[in-house]
């Protein structure tokens, strides 16, 4: 029975060392998923365990497994209310945005790697999108709660971006093949921007809906949590396999898929979250592991200089230009918008995509594919080591409802009701007077801000600051006031 020991062994105490270590360097502020990856290069071929794997049509499907189930755990956790506050910023990024740094990149492809402009195209497409399950694994585990709007930018976007990217990245391997360049494979790519994301929205919306209705059927009996967790997972993935034979998106489905199930049966849902998680944990792990398996570092050494060339490129300038562009119209604060800047961080999308081009062969594949594995592997190190850091540097954090003095330096120090009269507040602290005095304080103060309010948005009034404490139903409920100096 040792052919069936010795590897389950070595698997099983592979991955406790691996969680273990990750548990212990969250609490440090180091990305747990390096822990994984790193893990899975010492028992590479270059590594101390010395086993060569290059299975690339195994990591791809391990690969789009565990983004099923990643994807499916970050729907169910964003709520209707947070979807309507981050939806069109959120939108904008997902596909102008993903458009804007793919064509940044793709330039620095260009001049720093000597890429033809089609093979640059496809690797700013492979890179272009970010990572929602790494970034709030772990704010999660730093204790760092964001404010409503940043929060909801990114979790939708993480969410929503994959599918363009995958479009982006098929559409120029697509262009890469022979004969690519005649009419007949123009007009394919515009017929399949259709139905990846047009089967890709119907079947994870109607997938959605028809799920939580059996939920709330089932609900009626007597079922355990862990059997219900099971059931949503099976189905969440029978959807992501439907929209794919359908050609669609199958990543914006499952997504949508999570977030309508969650929603439309959220007292059936809630209990079943904990394992959820648990099944998240485990598709990270398992796919980090096999992705670090995969890399052989001696091989990346030619091409470690223009690589991060291009990372760089994609961290200082990429992001941050698409981010400022697509955020403009939606007026968020520049801290905001910084913060949403640096939080653009690359996890396991980038090289599961670039596994596309190994599949079918198109020219440079190897080099895209460890240029893609340098820019996770700086992502991480970087963004992924200081988004908690930068959260309360840039003031988009959140206090802790225990720390008084917390409270105070964010919300200020006299609450008021936000039907208060705004001219009567003004006479009383001596502030510049509005034009419209009898303006409701909550109603001047959305009027300030041109977008939807959340807790922690301020206003000045002359030397006085004006600060959101609470949000209820979309309407500010409680304001804050302080004298600034």
């Amino acid at each position: 029975m040792d052919f069936v020991n010795l590897p389950l062994l070595a698997a099983s105490a592979l991955v406790f060392i691996s969680v273990l270590a990750g548990l212990f360097s969250v609490r440090i502020g180091f990305s747990f998923l390096l822990v994984f990856l790193g893990a899975g290069i010492l028992a590479g071929e270059d590594g101390l365990g010395g086993y060569r794997f290059d299975d690339y049509r195994l990591s791809f499907w391990v690969g789009n497994l565990a983004l099923a189930v990643i994807l499916l755990d970050g729907g169910m956790r964003t709520n209707y209310a947070r979807f309507r506050t981050g939806l069109r910023p959120a939108s904008v990024l997902a596909t102008v945005g993903v458009l804007i740094c793919a064509a940044i990149t793709a330039l620095a492809g260009v001049l720093f790697v000597g890429l033809d402009w089609r093979t640059a195209l496809l690797l700013g497409s492979i890179v272009g999108s970010t990572d929602a399950a790494a970034v709030f694994a772990l704010l999660t585990r730093s204790g760092v709660v964001l404010n409503e709007r940043v929060a909801a930018t990114l979790e939708i976007e993480s969410g929503m971006n994959d599918p363009m990217a995958v479009y982006l990245t098929l559409t120029f391997i697509a262009l890469l093949a022979p004969g690519a360049s005649s009419g007949s494979a123009w007009s394919a790519v515009a017929l399949s921007f259709l139905q990846q994301f047009g089967w890709g929205g119907l079947i994870g919306v109607g997938g959605g809906f028809a799920m939580a209705a059996l939920l709330r059927r089932v609900a009626t009996r007597q079922v355990e949590s862990g059997i219900l967790a099971l059931l949503i997972g099976a189905s969440g993935l029978s959807v992501f396999a439907a929209t794919g034979m359908a050609g669609g998106s199958s990543f914006l489905a499952v997504y949508l898929f999570g977030l309508i199930v969650a929603n439309r049966a959220a007292r059936v849902v809630g209990p079943t979250l904990a394992a959820m998680d648990g099944y998240a944990w485990l598709a990270q792990a398992g796919m980090f592991l096999l992705l670090g398996l995969l890399v052989t570092p001696s091989r990346m050494l030619d091409s470690v200089v223009p690589a991060l060339a291009v990372v760089l490129t994609l961290i200082f300038v990429a992001r941050p230009v698409a981010v400022w562009l697509c955020l403009r119209p939606f007026h968020y604060t520049a801290r905001e918008t910084w913060y949403i800047s640096w939080v653009g961080l690359r996890g396991a999308v980038p090289i599961v995509l670039a596994l596309f081009p190994l599949l079918a062969g198109t020219p440079h594949a190897g080099l895209l594919f460890n240029i893609a594995f340098m820019v996770v592997l700086t992502s991480l190190l970087t963004q992924g080591s200081t988004i908690a850091l930068m959260a309360r540097k840039l003031g988009v954090a959140m206090p802790d409802p225990a720390d008084e003095r917390q409270l105070r330096a964010v919300f200020l120090d006299f609450q008021f009701d936000p039907k208060t009269p705004v001219g009567s507040i003004c006479e009383f602290y001596g502030l510049p007077m509005p034009a419209d005095a009898s303006m409701p304080l909550g109603d001047w103060m959305v009027a300030q801000l041109r977008r939807a309010p959340v807790a922690g948005d301020s206003v000045r009034m002359g030397p006085a600051a004006l600060v959101v404490r609470e949000v209820v139903g979309g309407k500010i409920s409680s304001l804050g006031l302080g004298l600034k100096d």
